[in-house]
């Protein structure tokens, strides 16, 4: 598969990251940053909820409930005190602008304290949390008709885990510079090198009804990248959460929010303090998860003790949740009391650390840091209506990553640190340099599948040879352009041929970008080569190696096509969109694939080829779907809505040389939806119907799956042909669990494997006019009696892989079938 323009324009950046692993250990720290531990002198055991703060100021934190704190400041004095009831206050020496460890050893002290009568009761933080949720509706779900702000949003990757061993690697020589900007984390006190800085000042817009959301972006500016493409993922609709619904969505798994309507079920929770915030009067509650390995947090809020909002809070992940090359997570917001009458959020921070090994420190990892700020907060004044109703949800300012240091320097709701002012210089100095570049055009190769040559590519490689038993070894060439030649046009062209078949196939392509958001293009395509009919939209190219290697029965069903389509795609607003395609394609029967039909009175006529030409509509709604838009591609992020799709197509007899008459209709539901804290699951609901009387290529050929890899929208169990039919109705289900059972096991906890649990099967006929006129293969059936197939898996195998155990439910006498067989697929998740 390959990875759009926009994202290898980004693979520069990643490779920061590979290269950051040689980084020495190095710190140079512009602020005074300190990471330790309260604990007894006595016992060893952790201190939680002493006051860790500098001396003679009012910059402080609480110890967690592990005794750990960390500190980061600009105006730090030179000594750190804690505190605590029951224990002595005691000192430490702190060195300003460095990155230091202190562990506090707090000796019990002799405080006399008043008799106190204990009396059996409620938990007062759980009477303040029950207050919490009480008043969820008037502090969360506002009822604003209307209502905008603007919006600086800040993200920054850094490079962690540096070590002196990589460092002084050969190869890593040409990077020595990069060594001097290392820096330490007081989240884990990893060494990390700043390698990625975006930034962009948008305003945001809210109309309740109809609802509409629109963001209009005004500067932006991202290290390394000048393409406009990638502005729209910036800004603040692509990041946002909110700790008043019950489940924090985040890396596709529901975390439970501390404050959920069943929050009790899950947390257990402590009122440490009181305090002024804002001339606020707010309490101070710690919270934990119950049990080991659930999606939860830890950490602390600040409730405002009459309206009971939520005032600040700040939680960590769990550390032993099962979530895949995340180590930590550390979210935190800030609220403020907007007007005397709405609680806004005016700042919201995340640190999130990423490694593909959990918790070691040797390997390259890399943080990722968020930091939004909220201004100029105006309610109920709306805009013209027109421009709720423009068809783009985010919208790019001309010319907004031009804008000047001046500008940013003003504009800017806070300034950039000395670290972050040297990443745009850092970056472009490492674009520049040769040894760069070898590496970057290594990496996108592996990555993408092409090996870029300035205005074109070659690839995709994992195609350039390939077996069938039709075509024998099948060698193959092609390139397209890159937006390097052109950013509104692509073009491609592929060779290839087979040794056993002697004959040599090609394609060409065009691709006109008429406009990117909303996806405005016209594209063509022409190809004379083999093809697996019967194949599903999610199958393996039919020449990649890798499909070769695992097949389960002999590629001896191939056939020859020549076809050509052109089609126009129109979105006419973000989520709903048409296209029109005009198709005509011959098939050409190969190797043992035959087509034959009846000549009315009973004799098998054989055909030569069969041609259609087929003119469509296709109509596709995915509401609030959101998009990675690349130079001319782009992939869908999903939505949390249902996808409805429905397709017409119309088949023209005598023109273009089509044969046939005939009507297609499909129409299809899909949706993926979080199963509160049981995972997730996924359901597609589909149906056809033909009207016409058709040779079988031209019927509906239900998926099948020949190979040993898994294919969730194939029959995995079902052969090329086994089933044809003119009207069918089809259902898929599948079930994450997402370790919920596993997870409850010792000895399974470790591996962190995941279930699931499949199910697909179909239902339909074939009209009698059909049935007398084609003479069908003798490997092809009814599906008057249903399809079925089900299986159970392993999700999270060594992290990557998928392994499927499906068993065949229906039809067990047909011909090279198996009842029960294992298929492995490659899996990556969070």
């Amino acid at each position: 598969m390959c990875v759009s323009h926009k994202m290898k324009r980004i693979f520069p950046l990643i490779l920061v990251l590979v290269i950051s692993t040689c980084l020495s250990m190095y710190s140079r720290a512009q602020v005074t940053k300190i990471m330790g531990k309260v604990v007894d002198a006595e016992t060893g055991l952790p201190v939680p909820f002493a006051n860790i703060y500098f001396k003679g100021t009012t910059i402080g934190v609480s110890s967690d409930f592990d005794g750990k704190f960390s500190l980061e400041t600009n105006t730090p004095s030179d000594t750190l005190v804690a505190s605590m009831m029951g224990y002595e206050m005691i000192s430490m020496p702190v060195i300003k602008n460095k990155f230091q460890e202190i562990v506090f050893q707090m000796k019990p002290g002799n405080i006399s304290l008043p008799e106190v009568v204990v009396v059996a009761g409620e938990n007062p933080a759980e009477i303040i949390l029950r207050k919490i949720i009480r008043n969820k509706n008037v502090n969360y779900k506002k009822e604003f008709d209307y209502y905008q702000y603007e919006v600086y949003n800040k993200i920054e990757i850094d490079a962690n885990n540096v070590s002196e061993r990589f460092q002084n690697r050969r190869i890593m020589r040409p990077f020595k510079f990069i060594f001097e900007y290392a820096d330490t984390s007081t989240i884990n006190g990893k060494t990390y090198l700043p390698v990625f800085l975006s930034e962009s000042l948008s305003n945001f817009y809210y109309r309740n009804s109809p609802k509409s959301e629109k963001e209009v972006i005004h500067a932006a500016k991202v290290s390394g990248i000048e393409n406009e493409s990638v502005l729209q993922y910036v800004g603040d609709m692509f990041q946002n959460y909110s700790i008043y619904e019950n489940y924090i969505p985040l890396f596709q798994k529901n975390f439970t929010s501390p404050i959920a309507d069943f929050g009790l079920t899950y947390y257990r929770y402590y009122l440490v303090d009181s305090a002024f915030l804002s001339d606020k009067w707010c309490y101070k509650i710690m919270f934990k998860p119950r049990r080991k390995q659930e999606l939860t947090f830890t950490g602390l809020f600040w409730v405002h003790d009459t309206t009971f909002a939520i005032k600040s809070f700040e939680m960590e992940i769990a550390a032993d949740a099962n979530i895949n090359y995340l180590n930590d997570l550390v979210l935190s917001q800030e609220f403020e009391w907007i007007d005397g009458k709405y609680w806004m959020v005016t700042l919201d921070k995340g640190v999130a650390d990423f490694n593909i090994l959990q918790n070691n420190k040797k390997t390259l990892g890399f943080f990722g840091r968020k930091t939004t700020t909220y201004r100029k907060f105006v309610f109920n004044h709306p805009m013209e209506k027109e421009f709720y109703s423009t068809p783009a949800n985010v919208m790019v300012s001309e010319n907004a990553y031009k804008k000047d240091d001046d500008f940013w320097e003003t504009n800017r709701h806070t300034g950039l640190s000395k670290d972050e002012q040297t990443i745009y210089h850092l970056v472009d100095t490492l674009r520049n340099l040769p040894a760069f570049k070898t590496w970057v055009d290594i990496f996108e190769t592996a990555v993408t599948g092409y090996y870029e040559m300035g205005k074109y590519e070659i690839g995709p490689y994992m195609s350039m040879l390939s077996f069938n038993s039709v075509e024998g070894a099948r060698f193959r060439f092609g390139g397209r352009t890159t937006s390097k030649f052109s950013n509104k046009s692509r073009y491609g062209a592929y060779l290839a041929y087979g040794t056993e078949d002697g004959r040599v196939k090609y394609g060409l392509s065009a691709l006109f970008l008429l406009n990117s958001n909303p996806r405005r293009a016209l594209s063509t395509n022409y190809k004379d080569d083999v093809e697996q009919l019967g194949n599903s939209p999610n199958a393996f190219r039919d020449d990649f190696l890798l499909a070769a290697v695992f097949r389960r029965n002999p590629a001896e069903k191939l056939s020859r096509t020549r076809e050509v389509n052109l089609n126009y795609d129109h979105e006419w607003f973000n989520g709903f969109s048409n296209q029109i395609n005009l198709m005509r394609k011959e098939i050409i029967p190969v190797g043992e694939t035959k087509i034959e039909t009846n000549n009315g009175e009973g004799i098998p006529v054989k055909k030569e080829s069969v041609t259609a030409t087929e003119i469509s509509l296709n109509t596709r709604l995915a509401y609030k779907e959101k998009f990675v838009l690349g130079s001319f591609d782009r992939y869908s992020l999903g939505t949390k809505y249902p996808i409805l799709a429905f397709e017409y197509s119309y088949g023209v007899p005598g023109i273009l040389n089509g044969d046939y008459e005939y009507h297609k209709v499909k129409a299809g539901i899909k949706h993926w939806f979080n199963t509160f804290n049981l995972g997730w699951s996924k359901y597609i609901l589909e149906g056809g119907k033909i009207w016409g009387t058709l040779p079988f290529p031209l019927l509906w050929l239900q998926p099948g799956n020949e190979t040993f890899i898994f294919d969730e929208y194939a029959y995995n169990l079902m052969n090329y042909f086994e089933f044809i039919s003119d009207e069918y109705v089809s259902l898929y289900y599948s079930h994450h669990f997402d370790g919920f059972f596993l997870n409850r096991i010792p000895l399974m906890r470790k591996l962190k494997w995941r279930e699931v649990v499949y199910f697909r099967g179909v239902a339909g006929s074939l009209s009698r006019e059909n049935l007398d006129y084609n003479v069908f293969p003798p490997i092809t059936y009814s599906l008057k009696k249903p399809y079925y197939e089900a299986g159970v898996g392993l999700e999270n195998v060594f992290k990557v892989f998928r392994i499927d155990g499906i068993w065949r439910l229906s039809h067990f006498s047909h011909e090279n079938t198996n009842r029960f067989a294992l298929f492995v697929s490659f899996y990556f998740s969070f």
